[in-house]
């Protein structure tokens, strides 16, 4: 099969702008299906493949077409004042975007991992939900935002609120039509602390049984479209530093329908992702509600970062799907010199090789979901929630990183073309680049890693993991992995025995070459089930990674091109 995906006629020309049938996102990524036909019980894959086919057709039409509006014409916009005056930090956004979130939240993208599917009478989960987050980032990874919002606020809610602050909230935020939908968004960030959340000055006042809100959240994403928002705030009297910090539930709206003490003072002006509104958020006597114990506010919202960086992955990984197929459908229409560029060993050598990279990192991606979704579900052992932690952290960074290397090379691909924008390529490279800012720099998951080799023996956790699985894996790459793993071991304990300095330095390097590790694993224990084309793509990503091709050898990514595309 192509990696051109089927269409329903074939389009005339790759100009984003022209409204034809594109192509299905689902029905063209065998590596999904091959991922949620392993990891879904049968039930729920039917009814995933059903509803993921349907939705996979949007993606790339409507939705795509929709995206590329708000992006070029229909950015959201502050409206301060009504006609008389009245303060009402309203955010308008596009009619357009305003049927995305309608279709999306619909389709139980956040719900379904909450609350009954009625057609099958049992819950989804994350696997579903962060499939269709791939599926829609190809197209829309700016509205994307919204609904990790939204899905860090749901497991807030769900996991650590109250019964009362759960019956009022979580049925808006898990709405799939049957009632008001209330968008979620966290608000951390402020002036002063940015990713230093420990240095946060908003307060929260109390008075009788209530809290009020006073102070400032500096970059408010989803400000205006959020019905409710998870805000850190410092109850009067409380410590200084992360601990001093306490979670809220504030409602954008009174029961009246009136602002709850808050406003937006501006929207910001992004680079890129402009469909989700991000502004500065200004709280004035905020009404709010404690979201379980007021001493682990820092702590919860921890966890929902973590749900968030796994969504920025997906996002990730969405991303470079698009920018893979728009590279390779160019390249195969485009005649150069009297040839197709996909006859030439240069081309299918660099699409070849995204190919690998990018099976290896949805793999990866989706192995950590699995252990995430333990993790939620309260089932995981203290050793797999380090490791969770750990793999966010690599993978989080490694996804985001190569999401921008693959938009730059889409672009290249198209020549000149590229850089135009009638084709998708420059809002994907625009929208990929804050993918290595929100949820955490390189710098701050470098951190993370340290954090979790001090405090867990982290590191000792993972060279156990990957050698107990490089030892079910068979194969000649078997060898190479093995012999990278040593090299990373010995590193891994030395990095360990550092002082703080030294190991702030060699931090992302070191995250750098254990994502790697573990994204080879992954796609050759897919290799090893799956054989075929998972093999081949494998030894491709190996011998990428690991340099291990000999000059002037055999040419894996020219001779097996339709193989590795397909």
């Amino acid at each position: 099969m192509s990696l051109i995906r089927e269409t329903k006629k074939k389009p005339a020309v790759l100009a984003e702008g022209r409204k034809e049938d594109r192509p299905n996102a689902w029905r063209g990524d065998r590596t999904l299906q091959a991922i949620l036909r392993e990891r879904l019980d049968p039930e729920l894959f039917a009814y995933a493949e059903k509803e993921l086919d349907r939705f996979g057709d949007r993606v790339l039409n409507e939705i795509d077409e929709r995206a590329r509006h708000t992006d070029r014409d229909g950015q959201p916009k502050l409206i301060p004042f009504d006609r008389y005056g009245e303060e009402i930090s309203e955010v308008w956004v596009n009619e357009g975007y305003r049927q995305t979130v309608k279709e999306t939240y619909g389709e139980g993208i956040v719900g379904y991992v909450h609350k009954e599917i009625l057609e099958l009478g049992r819950k989804g989960n994350y696997t579903y939900s962060f499939a269709q987050g791939y599926l829609l980032s190809e197209a829309e990874p700016g509205f994307y935002c919204p609904v990790t919002l939204s899905m860090a606020t749901a497991y807030l809610l769900d996991h650590y609120a109250d019964d009362a602050l759960k019956a009022r909230f979580l049925p808006h935020v898990c709405s799939t039509g049957e009632t008001e939908l209330y968008e979620g968004a966290t608000f951390l960030t402020e002036r002063q602390g940015g990713s230093d959340v420990g240095a946060n000055l908003v307060r929260a006042v109390k008075e009788g049984d209530r809290y009020w809100i006073y102070g400032e959240k500096y970059f408010a994403s989803n400000a205006g479209m959020a019905g409710v928002a998870m805000v850190l705030a410092r109850i009067e009297g409380a410590g200084a530093g992360p601990r001093g910090l306490s979670l809220f539930a504030v409602p954008w709206k009174k029961e009246d329908g009136s602002l709850n003490g808050l406003r937006v003072r501006r929207l910001k002006d992004k680079l890129g992702v402009r469909a989700v509104p991000s502004g500065e958020v200004e709280f004035d006597g905020a009404e709010a509600f404690v979201v379980g114990d007021p001493a682990k506010g820092f702590y919860y919202m921890m966890e929902a970062l973590n749900l968030s960086r796994i969504c920025n992955a997906v996002a990730s990984v969405g991303i470079m799907r698009r920018a893979l197929d728009e590279a390779h459908d160019y390249a195969a229409r485009r005649n150069a010199f009297g040839r197709r560029l996909t006859d030439y060993p240069m081309v299918r050598d660099t699409l070849g090789k995204m190919s690998a990279k990018l099976n290896a990192e949805l793999l990866s991606v989706f192995d950590l979901i699995d252990l995430y979704q333990k993790v939620a579900d309260g089932k995981a052992t203290e050793r797999e929630q380090v490791l969770n932690r750990l793999y966010i952290a690599l993978l989080k960074k490694e996804t985001a990183e190569e999401a921008i290397r693959f938009t730059h090379e889409a672009i290249e691909m198209h020549g000149g073309n590229g850089y135009i924008e009638d084709f998708v390529t420059p809002r994907l490279l625009r929208d990929a680049q804050v993918l290595t800012v929100w949820e955490g720099t390189a710098n701050i998951l470098g951190l993370e890693l340290q954090r979790l080799v001090k405090k867990y023996a982290a590191h000792e956790l993972f060279i156990e993991e990957m050698n107990a699985r490089i030892g079910g894996i068979s194969g000649a790459a078997k060898e190479t992995v093995e012999h990278v793993m040593d090299s990373l071991s010995a590193d891994l304990m030395t990095f360990a025995g550092l002082d703080d300095p030294l190991q702030t330095y060699e931090a992302k390097g070191l995250a750098k070459r254990m994502a790697h590790v573990y994204e080879g694993v992954v796609a050759l224990e897919w290799a090893e089930r799956e054989g075929g084309r998972f093999r081949t793509l494998a030894d491709v990503y190996i011998e990428e990674t690991w340099n291990t091709r000999v000059f002037g050898g055999p040419m894996k990514t020219v001779d097996q091109f339709d193989e590795l595309m397909g």
